[in-house]
């Protein structure tokens, strides 16, 4: 058995072993302090010359190489854990996750749970991007935390960071966000003002769930191509207010090196967003790398500024647009829409804000950018298509709807009729006909027409969804009243 070979060693102290002093009928892992040298002394030699050893020699050298195995996991073990952040290691090593939840003995239940309800509750949100270790402790140590506080909501967990948003009383999520800014893990990395707060509770989200997952936000690529760590230029809202104040206040915007880029989805973007700016006509935020890709000729040379709901798509989204490499300079809006509105209710943002819970929209103004998707009267309050298979939200007024028109397309809303007539269709969930015959990634005009900054941007829809320019309303036969 030939001896290793410099090359083959690694940092730690290598391991030899000398054949005759090793006790092959042990069973126990090597000394790793042992320095032994891996060569046969002459009886042994002779010893395993001999054929009719044959089946001795393979069971020992088996359980020879089983040993040497054993002690290279135990150096590797021993090296990762002196490699480790001594903080975490000190959480994860407790695997009690009761060791690290509030002290609520104090606290009746009834307090805890009491305001839960969209009046007297609240919801949260927040993200950060740190490198977690055990991100399967973490993800059962939120699960338990949110029980324990009776919260109810989603929060995603990967080596990445965490990303989430609760709900519940406001005991309760105060508790939780003190909880979160003493963690070790988080302390260096979080601050009061990354949590933002909104009317609403428990009552907003219909469980918990809590995962582990590759990214903290689905953008389709492993953070280990794109980082969190390498992203646009953070502007607070002030700003980022100044920026687009001097961007619309330009008499061309059309050949400005400025784009004002909405990451979110369309139907995010089609009751509110910025004056001015560019929203991708895009349904999931996994398209988001595809639609650059596709358009890239638009940013070469320009001041991008991008914004999303709570900032967390900017850091990765402005991260893959810097790694093109043709932008001049790429922004992001720090704490997302949800902070600038905190501080410019009446600015140039307009219309509602999205969210992705059962409230599904924040009013921050009385300013209403979209319309009914029947009659075109102005209206911007989601409600699910009534056809039971169908995921898609739809906007139509109260009119509308005591008329009967209750689907996101024509396909839905006759599809909603048959079944009405025929009850014990299966609930399965599909793909509406209207989503499927979008462009999953469009293409832009390099002269693109913008929304007037003068005035109230009003987006027109129909079941394809939003466009810059106007949309055909939708005609559909009125619904049967039988």
């Amino acid at each position: 058995m030939p001896s290793s070979s410099p090359d083959q060693e690694d940092d730690l102290e290598a391991c030899v072993l000398r054949f005759s002093d090793l006790d092959l009928k042990s069973t126990s892992l090597i000394n790793p302090s042992s320095s032994l040298k891996a060569e046969l002394d002459i009886s042994t030699k002779k010893k395993y010359s001999l054929t009719q050893h044959a089946d001795e020699i393979c069971q020992e050298t088996v359980l020879v190489l089983k040993q040497l195995a054993a002690t290279s996991s135990t150096f590797k073990s021993l090296k990762s854990t002196d490699q480790r952040h001594p903080v975490q290691e000190a959480l994860t090593h407790n695997h009690e996750v009761s060791a690290w939840l509030p002290d609520i003995s104090c606290i009746s239940p009834d307090e805890l749970i009491s305001g839960q309800d969209s009046n007297d509750g609240e919801v949260l949100l927040y993200y950060c991007y740190c490198d977690l270790e055990d991100p399967a402790w973490i993800c059962a140590w939120q699960t338990a935390l949110c029980q324990h506080l009776h919260l109810t909501g989603k929060v995603r967990i990967a080596t990445e960071g965490i990303n989430g948003t609760v709900g519940g009383s406001k005991l309760a999520t105060r508790l939780y966000v003190e909880i979160m800014l003493s963690c070790p893990m988080f302390k260096d990395y979080l601050c009061k003002d990354d949590f933002k707060t909104s009317k609403g509770g428990a009552c907003c989200f219909p469980e918990l769930r809590v995962g582990v997952f590759e990214e903290i936000v689905p953008m389709g690529i492993s953070p280990k191509k794109v980082s969190y760590k390498k992203p646009g230029i953070h502007l607070s809202p002030g700003e980022f207010h100044k920026e687009v104040e001097k961007y619309l206040s330009q008499a061309n915007q059309e050949q400005s090196d400025t784009i004002l880029l909405d990451c979110r989805n369309f139907y995010e973007s089609k009751i509110g967003r910025f004056q001015g700016c560019l929203a991708p006509d895009i349904r999931k935020f996994s398209y988001f790398p595809s639609y650059v890709d596709k358009n890239l000729e638009l940013f070469k040379e320009k001041r991008v500024l991008m914004y999303c709901t709570g900032g967390i798509r900017c850091e990765r989204g402005s991260a893959y647009l810097k790694a093109k490499g043709v932008c001049k300079e790429v922004f992001q809006l720090k704490g997302g829409i949800h902070k600038y509105l905190e501080e410019f209710p009446d600015g140039f943002y307009k219309g509602k804000l999205f969210v992705f819970d059962e409230r599904y929209a924040l009013s921050f103004n009385s300013d209403i950018v979209s319309d009914c998707s029947y009659c075109g009267a102005p209206w911007d309050q989601y409600r699910l298509c009534s056809t039971p298979q169908c995921r898609q939200l739809v906007l139509t007024c109260p009119t509308c709807q005591g008329q009967g028109f209750t689907a996101c397309c024509v396909t839905c809303q006759d599809k909603g009729s048959r079944q009405a007539a025929s009850p014990g269709h299966s609930s399965f969930k599909e793909e509406c006909e209207c989503t499927a015959r979008r462009p999953r990634v469009p293409r832009e005009p390099l002269q693109r027409e913008r929304i007037p900054s003068s005035a109230e941007p009003r987006l027109s829809v129909d079941e394809d969804g939003p466009c810059l320019g106007e949309w055909p309303r939708l005609d559909l036969p009125k619904p049967s009243q039988s």
